[in-house]
């Protein structure tokens, strides 16, 4: 879709891929492995994209949501998992939507003009 989209773009625009924090977690469960390692080739590609692109003036950067509190994120895990899992974090809860909007929409604006190739760990310090 960006192939697409780039020659398109003008120069200020910005490209927000998603990747996850998971890619810079060494304990990752084995069922993890497809949904890491798409993940694992967005971060590549938000460095080398950035760099291609980043000659036309358009910025490329990527954010990596930590668990976030979403209906997706609940289905099939236990109270006590969940609460586990928010514990992993200094801040003991789990990231909201919110959080990661924000974090987008700093991205978006002028305000990041001189961020560019960069993976951003939205995670609260999981990670």
């Amino acid at each position: 879709m960006l192939q697409k989209a780039a020659p398109h773009m003008t120069a200020g625009s910005h490209v927000i891929l998603l990747s996850t924090s998971l890619t810079a977690i060494s304990g990752v469960a084995p069922n993890y492995l497809l949904y890491v390692a798409t993940k694992g080739a967005i971060d590549q590609m938000t460095r080398v994209l950035a760099k291609d692109l980043g000659r036309k003036g358009i910025s490329v950067n990527a954010v990596a949501p930590g668990p976030t509190a979403t209906e997706l994120f609940f289905k099939g895990k236990s109270e006590q998992m969940l609460k586990g899992i928010a514990g992993l974090n200094p801040h003991n809860r789990l990231g909201t939507p919110e959080d990661i909007a924000g974090t987008i929409a700093f991205l978006s604006g002028d305000a990041s003009n001189w961020v560019n190739g960069q993976v951003l760990r939205v995670n609260g310090g999981v990670v």
